[in-house]
């Protein structure tokens, strides 16, 4: 049975007491929801129900597609999600001959997913002759711009800068390697910027870091990713995360002792 004023820990609870959670609960730590699952969160936030991370931020964590909608004023100018053949042919005329550009797939990770293109019309004409998986993230290539990792725990911040000589993919998955980088204010009011627009209380950050007028760009957001070049490791990274989820459930507790 759920009890009254539930705290909900796992989605096996969540499953269960689903329809019967509504304003005083609150849903604690990342849903690892299946595919056309996702109406249920939609249904809970509609009903009041309080979430910790916030419904947007799982939401965008999930997909790089909803990441480049929601947080494109933060990306590569240029960038667009392509849904279908008819979004590339739209787009042939914002990119010249010669423009390279980098194609994601929606929920690809650890680069796998990523192909790099000479001009989107290469593209445009291999998605002409078969089909291609989509939604497609598409966007300039930059490829003279550092490619930073950021972890923001809190009160912890730290980045790293990931290289390959050998690809564009950086990815220390793909054969990258790393060295720590010191993060300026100007990058770390950044991070926080986007952080705030999607509602994260914590992420890792992938950024590009344009080394012509050292302006910054979202490449992706998410609540996990590789922390192999951090100094931060995986055991640290849990305790922080239970640190700022037990933080928000006293919160949540003591709003609840708040007379009306």
């Amino acid at each position: 049975m759920c009890q009254k004023r539930r705290l909900i820990r796992s989605v096996t609870e969540f499953r269960r007491c689903y329809s019967q959670l509504g304003a005083a609960d609150l849903v604690l730590g990342v849903l690892p929801v299946r595919p056309g699952e996702e109406i249920k969160i939609l249904d809970l936030a509609s009903r009041g129900v309080s979430f910790f991370p916030s419904v947007l931020s799982q939401f965008l964590s999930r997909s790089k597609a909803a990441q480049a909608q929601v947080l494109a004023d933060y990306m590569v100018p240029g960038t667009f999600v392509a849904y279908g053949l008819v979004d590339l042919a739209r787009h042939l005329r914002d990119f010249p001959a010669g423009v390279a550009v980098v194609a994601k797939r929606d929920r690809g990770h650890l680069g796998l997913g990523v192909s790099l293109w000479p001009e989107l019309e290469s593209l445009y004409s291999l998605a002409s002759l078969q089909g291609l998986t989509y939604p497609l993230v598409v966007q300039p290539f930059l490829a003279n711009a550092l490619d930073l990792r950021v972890v923001v725990m809190g009160d912890y911040v730290e980045a790293y800068e990931r290289l390959n000589p050998q690809s564009f993919r950086k990815n220390l998955f793909q054969g990258g390697s790393s060295r720590s980088f010191a993060l300026t204010p100007e990058l770390q009011d950044f991070c926080h910027r986007v952080m705030a627009r999607g509602e994260f209380p914590y992420a890792i950050l992938d950024l590009l870091l344009d080394v012509a007028d050292n302006r910054p760009y979202l490449l992706e957001i998410s609540f996990k990713g590789g922390l192999t070049g951090a100094r931060l490791s995986q055991a640290e990274f849990r305790q922080r995360l239970n640190t700022l989820e037990e933080d928000f459930v006293r919160q949540w507790e003591s709003s609840s002792k708040t007379p009306p």
